[in-house]
């Protein structure tokens, strides 16, 4: 985990992995990268929609089951071909029932 400093100094983490892939280091590198790009892509999105980090729930199987379900439901609110962001297009699944059923069901609005 990468160290926190109020200063503006540098910090180095070294990561091990074990991986029986015939990729070179360049390319292993890369897709570690890639891979984390979009895990903190999520992260902020279901951070900033869905205020998760703000979530009070302890139970775990709830807790699993609401992070599954905010998941799924981003999924189909990225899925909205307009140009509206996700925030915005959850909103008006809340003001207008035809909008949240059209976006349950897939059908771009």
């Amino acid at each position: 985990m990468p160290t926190i400093l109020k200063s503006a100094q540098e910090t180095v983490d070294i990561r091990y992995f074990i991986s029986s892939l015939p990729l070179g280091v360049k390319c292993f590198a890369k897709a570690v990268r890639s891979h984390w790009s979009i895990e903190n892509s999520c992260h902020w999105t279901l951070d900033v929609t869905y205020r998760e980090d703000e979530s009070r729930i302890r139970e775990k199987q709830l807790r699993e089951n609401m992070a599954w379900l905010n998941r799924h439901t981003l999924s189909l609110l990225k899925q909205q071909q307009n140009k509206k962001s996700v925030a915005m297009n959850r909103r008006r699944c809340g003001w207008d029932d035809n909008v949240m059923l059209k976006t349950l069901m897939g059908i771009k609005s």
